[in-house]
């Protein structure tokens, strides 16, 4: 499952000093030769990444965030605008956005890395219209697909396998799903995005009948499942990464897996790994193909030892938490998603770097991570090194308090 970015957001570095103004910060991008791109969310490391993977390739970036101490505020390789919250204030979010679209004078590429974000953008594309350039289908299409109950009725259609799943209408009908898949469960949302800014978190592991009445009424409003709990560690979880054009042909894909998890089982990744897995990458393309999906996404799967199928966890229509790891594999997708939309040669996108790893070495509260070099910290680019400063700053604050 991907968050992208609880943890990250768990403690403030302190807010940037000397911000530009917006008008300052479109300025500054306005006088480069090639079109600009934005990225929405960058508080975390997946908004880091797009930056620097943008940025590097002499893309213009815009950082756009709501809170004025996000860690892509730090890059080198943007130009920083506070907004409004888009979860609290959507109609000011999307006036920001229309002011920056009319200030540049031309498209830019479009980046959400969150869903607050992205559903904004998508709801009010019609009134942005083409000022940006969008790595993800209308409203209509998109909000079908982050939908978990048409995740999996899609998958069971098109022969992609699924974990035991219910729907229930009430607590009893929860806890009698419950009893027939056997304990543990989970109970996680059809509709995750108020689920998770509600409860921080993707769903609720239940060990027995009164956890999971708990943990179906706080999810009621949000058209709760009540699934069952694949076994395995962490190191089962493979994701599919990938861009998709408009007529759904994928221009580039990556395949990983999580080696680590915080906190383990329903959690974020800490540590990945690329590696290729054919089934994998066919069932998520299939899947993507059933929604006649376009742009950006990540499929996640988890490989069931009782059987060994690959068994669909959820469907993210965006860039997820490690997508660096692909970048550094041969398959940069925001870059190859930024050419594409805006009519500049694709870049060569063949995944290699077989075993290469991710990993945020350092969070606070927890301990070190050290991998196998050659590896990609999440934060540390020696290119760009304000933002391990300020984090570090962080990660040292919190375990001296």
């Amino acid at each position: 499952m991907e968050d992208s970015g609880v943890h990250g957001a768990d403690s403030r570095i302190g807010p940037v000093k000397g911000l530009l103004t917006p008008t300052e910060a479109v300025a500054d991008v306005r006088q480069s030769a090639r079109p600009p791109a934005v990225v929405i969310g960058v508080r975390w490391v997946n908004g880091l990444a797009a930056i620097r993977s943008l940025g590097r390739r002499k893309a213009p970036v815009l950082a756009v965030d709501h809170r004025p101490w996000a860690l892509g505020f730090r890059s080198r390789y943007a130009r920083a605008v506070v907004s409004p919250d888009p979860g609290a204030d959507e109609d000011g979010f999307v006036e920001l956005l229309t002011s920056l679209g009319d200030a540049l004078g031309r498209p830019a590429a479009l980046f959400p890395t969150h869903d607050e974000a992205l559903n904004a953008v998508a709801r009010h594309r019609a009134h942005l219209g083409d000022r940006f350039r969008y790595p993800f289908p209308p409203w209509e299409g998109l909000a079908g697909i982050q939908n978990k109950r048409l995740q999996i009725e899609s998958a069971q259609a098109t022969g992609v396998h699924v974990p035991g799943t219910g729907h229930p209408g009430s607590a009893a009908e929860a806890r009698a799903i419950a009893d027939a898949l056997g304990y543990p469960v989970l109970v996680k949302p059809a509709d995750s995005s108020g689920f998770k800014r509600r409860h921080r978190r993707q769903g609720f592991r239940c060990a027995t009948p009164d956890e999971l009445e708990d943990a179906y009424a706080r999810a009621e409003p949000f058209e709760p499942m009540v699934q069952e709990l694949i076994p395995g560690g962490d190191d089962t979880l493979y994701s599919v990464g990938s861009y998709l054009d408009a007529r759904g042909r994928p221009l580039g894909v990556f395949c990983g897996r999580k080696l680590r998890q915080t906190p383990p089982v329903v959690g974020t990744c800490r540590v990945g790994e690329a590696v290729w897995v054919q089934e994998v990458v066919d069932s998520a393309l299939r899947l993507l193909a059933a929604f006649r999906y376009n742009g950006l996404s990540q499929v996640e799967f988890k490989r069931d030892p009782r059987d060994g199928r690959y068994k669909l966890m959820e469907i993210n229509p965006r860039l997820w938490q490690w997508h660096g790891l692909a970048g550094a594999c041969g398959v940069d997708l925001p870059y190859l998603a930024y050419c594409d939309l805006l009519g500049l040669p694709l870049p060569r996108a063949s995944m290699n770097g077989m075993g290469k790893r991710w990993a945020i070495t350092f969070l606070a509260g927890e301990g070190p991570a050290i991998q196998r070099l050659p590896y990609v910290d999440a934060v540390f680019a020696h290119d760009d090194l304000r933002p391990a400063f300020a984090y570090a700053a962080r990660v040292v604050r919190s375990s001296v308090r």
